[in-house]
């Protein structure tokens, strides 16, 4: 890199393309933010158990549980005499003197601020009269209770520009100055734009010879940011509505590129976006010990849920796999 001297024609052409690409993010900048709405609307689900089968129960990191009953749906609808309530968990016997947990004197449960070591079996025994003058009985209702998280998706982005040689300085320069202006895009969204692999290849032309071409891949998310000084409309500040809204300005940032640089007379820069390459595909992913499976729990089909026991997830793909030696919840490893 030593030998590369000053820049000189080549070298203002070389960097031409970043005031290009400068003015063209300016001009695609979005007129307002789209920020994630202050927090979680209050959840007034009630849940009841059933003596038939156990009752699944979603509950999502870090939020307060559903009003989870201890009583059926016939007999939520009939006077009990003298009722008593015990919750047990997968700790043992649950009581409010716990910070994260909450019954009420009607057996209610709420289970706050939910972690993942909380999932697993819940079990109520409800010992009641129907009347005075008979004896006790005794129900014992169970529920499966699961944490789930939304899947963190994002949108890979592939792009090909015509680049200097493999070894040039020219080629890092940009890069970063490609990030940059990228970031800059979506900022105003709470997105990011982040670096995957950055490639340099010879490539050999149809009836033509070699040049030089940058490959890179880029992950496009939104972040799980919370701006309680800011209001916006609910859906607007939806993370997927965000990602969307990042994908079409960085789709329009580089079809501007290319409209920029047909209306000029210049030559073309040594570095310069290959019209036609941009790829950007949408990833579902989950963090490790999540996945999805619409079949397993389709009462949460789109949810990352906690691995049962006989499943795990090393990574952040999608899917909980099977393992009969895994006997915990949320379990990375078999």
């Amino acid at each position: 890199m030593g030998g590369e001297g000053r820049p000189g024609a080549r070298g203002r052409l070389r960097l031409g393309l970043l005031l290009v690409l400068l003015q063209a993010a300016l001009a695609v900048q979005p007129s307002q933010g789209f920020l994630r709405s202050a927090g979680p609307r209050h959840n007034s689900l009630k849940i009841v158990g059933s003596i038939i089968f156990p009752v699944k129960v979603y509950v999502k990191l870090d939020h307060n549980s559903p009003r989870i009953l201890c009583v059926t749906n016939h007999l939520r609808n009939s006077e009990l005499i003298d009722p008593i309530f015990r919750w047990n968990g997968p700790s043992g016997y649950l009581s409010s003197e716990n910070s994260s947990v909450q019954i009420s004197p009607t057996g209610t449960l709420i289970l706050r601020r939910f972690k993942s070591h909380l999932s697993g079996v819940y079990n109520c025994s409800l010992l009641y009269k129907l009347t005075a003058t008979q004896p006790d009985k005794k129900l014992i209702l169970k529920y499966l209770i699961y944490a789930y998280s939304d899947p963190q998706y994002y949108y890979e982005l592939t792009v090909r520009y015509h680049a200097a040689p493999c070894n040039s300085f020219y080629n890092i320069s940009f890069e970063k100055a490609l990030i940059q202006i990228l970031n800059k895009l979506v900022a105003e969204l709470s997105c990011e734009v982040m670096l995957i692999k950055s490639e340099c290849h010879h490539v050999k032309m149809q009836r033509g010879g070699l040049q030089n071409e940058m490959f890179f891949t880029f992950s496009v998310t939104c972040l799980d940011r919370e701006e309680n000084n800011r209001l916006c409309q609910r859906s607007a500040c939806d993370a997927s509505h965000r990602l969307n809204k990042a994908k079409y300005l960085i789709e329009r940032f580089f079809k501007q590129e290319v409209e920029v640089r047909k209306k000029t007379a210049k030559p073309l820069p040594e570095i310069y976006y290959i019209e036609g390459t941009l790829q950007m595909v949408w990833i579902d992913r989950c963090y490790p010990g999540y996945g999805m499976n619409a079949l397993r729990h389709p009462g949460c089909p789109e949810c990352c849920v906690i691995c049962s026991p006989g499943s795990y997830n090393p990574s952040n793909g999608i899917h909980c796999l099977q393992c009969n030696s895994s006997l915990k919840y949320g379990a990375t490893k078999c």
